[in-house]
């Protein structure tokens, strides 16, 4: 079975490599990037199965990594998660205008990470 790969923008160490042992452990391949532009790099050279975004980044938001991957055919339709400790009703209205897959608040809990990251790859 070939290994499904995500991305995992976030800027804060302890989260991503949380998220990066837990996915690892639920058998995906995990690339984490804690800068949007070398995100967006990496994304357009090698887009992955899903996306892990946090909201809240030192260079570029999460709102705008997500205007420039929905703008691209080659990412147009890429699952995207996003993750943050933004839960305000505007941002979750402004994310879906966005064309975000899912959106989930911190903290979250481990299986609600993998359970939908499976969902949105599997559909």
């Amino acid at each position: 079975m070939v290994q499904k790969r995500v991305l995992v923008i976030e800027d804060e160490p302890n989260i991503s490599e949380a998220i990066r042992f837990i996915l690892t452990r639920n058998g995906w391949q995990v690339d984490v990037e804690a800068d949007g532009f070398a995100a967006l790099a990496r994304l357009r050279s090698a887009p992955p199965d899903a996306l892990i975004l946090d909201l809240m980044l030192p260079d570029m938001d999460g709102f705008e990594i997500l205007r420039n991957l929905r703008a691209e055919a080659p990412t147009r339709d890429l699952p995207v998660l996003m993750l943050t400790a933004k839960g305000q009703v505007a941002d979750r209205d402004l994310a879906a205008k966005l064309g975000v897959t899912r959106f989930m608040t911190k903290p979250f809990a481990n299986a609600e990470v993998v359970s939908a990251l499976h969902d949105m790859v599997a559909s």
